[in-house]
């Protein structure tokens, strides 16, 4: 039997896989076949067109597998435009006839809370949201699966994942939280916390083949010693004595230096660079230490700064760092900004949604959108019913038109001086315009100097800086998960595999909403791919990553899912083709928005900041997205978003 059947790669799993790239030898038809946009609005109960493939009974989108996120019917357009290759097959704009107070480019949490903002302050608004996915929530989106046995669905996260750190927020996140009734004192009681340790499970890590020798997985079971989990590492003898070290008594690596020398010092260097120059560690201690970074920052140690690692350093994680003697009861100036907002924040991670912060979206949009949703407080909006038929009724106030990526964004006349601008977004078969008092371009940085060409040079100079970093959020429903309980794992970081991290969905219920907790129950794992290629830098190794990424069929990552948790979980029964029921990449080739960090801003934390320069308002449009901050967090994008409305109304 072949590696592919035993894998079961042939079992039948639904997928909506699209080629890269436009075929724009046919003109403007060729655009809209592969562009997953369509002509035809406010049909309720339907959602996009033929074109994006979605069947007439799927009427919602987080109940699609396969590839989701960034596809082909995502980008096609934007990356037309970015190879001056769309244009050239538009045709004439043609006006809607259309006019809204607001109209904003982008439907993700940015966006959404802009309009959200606007309408709170004017309430007699009309609104258009105009987004190039086929849902809303840009990167919050919600996987919706219904596992054989379970008889209600089972939600996980597609993307923006959790509240992360709710006590240090922005005042314009808390501001909104608060506006949604969104008391997160509650998941004290929704998330449970001990389940997985109660079932004997802990953390792991896969000393994986592709890094070492073979697969090797070792547990971190509660209490137990460096020296018991670090004598089973299939690595050098040399290796094993240098992780002691690390984890036991490292010296003073810089003596004679004070705190701010030695900062100084780690914040001209990677983790990874710390470790095999400054430690003068064994190569498979840097190799057995490397992706720790991976899920969080998108690129792992040989990126990911020094200075920052020490920040982080926790239990297993980042170690070497003692003998130092550094004074942690703040952060240092060097570190990122993210990492100094979050230092002395002691919330767990417990404040998470089913479906991530697409519930924020979704909480918004319902009351925004009547009909729409038939809940939008936070406990209903999980098991809510929605309507996308009714996003973009004529009727509406404010108006949700998916599917419709937008070429041109431009102030009617000079910026100084104009009162109003045109908006062009491709519908499936031709450029359609609209007109707006005030503009919130709430998209990547990196595509807004295409839309608004007229931008000054400096400002879309500063713009393409924001290089987003590539990620891959898989969610793989499983018809139980009894091998996990008898490897006794719950999350395991892989050295070095196309996937570094294989985990349990969090164990979350909302009113209404059971999560599984028992392992003969059906359960979502979650798994993270970081294609950036670190050696690189963030920015660079984000574009070489994203080039390989974007040639990366959805077949492969299908072999991969069901080859690692093969390794992770075989010896304990797991069979990938009985036990994987379905699968949903959702692939962000443009995801993290990059943060300010060392070594690779010479500027920070001194300034002058990009994203100064490029978050400036041009006429009636101002910009407010993640990468305008630069911070991949979701109060980040709400601040964001809340400082462009002011801008504009000012």
């Amino acid at each position: 039997m072949s590696r592919a059947r035993d894998l079961g790669m042939d079992r039948p799993i639904t997928r909506r896989d699209f080629f890269d790239g436009v075929a724009v030898t046919a003109g403007i038809a060729a655009l809209g076949a592969v562009a997953g946009c369509g002509p035809d609005r406010g049909e309720p109960g339907m959602v996009g067109t033929p074109t994006l493939e979605v069947p007439q009974d799927a009427n919602f989108p987080p109940v699609l597998t396969g590839l989701q996120g960034n596809t082909a019917a995502a980008l096609s357009v934007p990356h037309a435009m970015r190879d001056d290759r769309f244009w050239q097959y538009a045709g004439t704009p043609e006006p809607t006839g259309e006019n809204y107070d607001l109209v904003v480019v982008g439907g993700g949490i940015s966006g959404v809370s802009a309009a959200f903002e606007w309408l709170r302050r004017r309430p007699d608004a009309r609104i258009l949201i105009l987004e190039n996915h086929d849902e809303i929530g840009g990167h919050a989106r919600r996987n919706e699966f219904k596992p054989t046995g379970r008889g209600v669905p089972l939600i996980g996260y597609g993307g923006s994942q959790s509240i992360e750190a709710p006590s240090v927020w922005t005042p314009e996140g808390k501001d909104l939280l608060h506006q949604l009734g969104v008391q997160v004192k509650r998941f004290d009681k929704y998330f449970d916390q001990g389940l997985y340790t109660r079932l004997g499970m802990s953390d792991g890590v896969m000393c994986d083949k592709e890094t070492f020798s073979g697969d090797t997985l070792i547990r971190y079971a509660p209490g137990i010693r460096a020296e018991q989990w670090v004598a089973g590492l299939p690595i050098a003898e040399r290796a094993k004595k240098d992780l002691l070290m690390l984890y036991g008594n490292p010296p003073d690596w810089f003596p004679g230096l004070g705190q701010e020398g030695k900062e100084e010092r780690l914040a001209g260097m990677t983790y990874s660079d710390f470790l095999l120059k400054v430690c003068k560690v064994h190569p498979d201690a840097e190799r057995f230490l490397r992706t720790q970074s991976s899920d969080e920052w998108a690129y792992d140690t040989r990126a990911f700064g020094a200075i920052d690692a020490w920040g982080s350093a926790e239990g297993w994680n980042y170690p070497g760092f003692q003998g130092l003697k550094l004074n942690s009861d703040k952060p240092s100036r060097f570190n990122s900004p993210s990492m100094k907002k979050e230092w002395s924040a002691d919330d767990p991670y417990i404040y998470h949604f089913p479906e991530g912060n697409q519930a924020l979206v979704r909480m918004m949009v319902g009351r925004m959108v009547p009909g729409f949703a038939s809940s939008v407080d936070m406990d209903g909006i999980t098991t809510a019913s929605f309507d996308y038929g009714r996003l973009d009724l004529p009727i509406n106030q404010v108006r949700f038109r998916l599917s419709s990526p937008v070429v041109s964004v431009n102030n009617d006349g000079s910026p100084d001086t104009a009162t109003t601008a045109t908006v062009g977004y491709f519908d499936g078969h031709r450029i359609r315009t609209v007109r707006a008092g005030a503009v919130v371009m709430a998209c990547w940085n990196m595509v807004i100097p295409y839309l608004t060409p007229e931008l000054p040079t400096a400002q879309k100079k500063a713009m393409r800086e924001a290089v987003k970093l590539p990620l891959l959020y898989a969610m793989v429903q499983l018809r139980n998960w009894q091998a996990w309980r008898k490897i006794g794992v719950n999350h395991v970081r892989w050295t070095g595999a196309y996937w570094c991290v294989s985990e349990l969905d969090y164990p979350v219920s909302m009113p209404g909403y059971e999560c599984p907790k028992d392992p003969s129950e059906p359960i979502n794992v979650h798994m993270i791919a970081t294609p950036c290629q670190s050696e690189l830098g963030p920015s660079d190794g984000a574009i070489a990553g994203r080039h390989v990424l974007i040639k990366t069929d959805f077949s492969y990552m299908e072999y991969s899912i069901r080859d690692q948790l093969a390794r992770l979980l075989g010896s304990a029964g797991f069979d990938p083709a009985r036990d994987i029921e379905a699968i949903t990449v959702n692939r962000w080739g443009h995801g993290y928005a990059p943060e300010y960090c060392r070594p690779w801003h010479a500027f920070y934390p001194d300034g002058p900041f990009p994203a100064d320069l490029a978050r400036r308002r041009f006429g009636r449009i101002a910009i407010a997205n993640s990468d305008s901050v630069p911070a991949a967090y979701a109060d980040a994008a709400i601040t964001a978003a809340f400082r462009a409305v002011g801008e504009l109304q000012a």
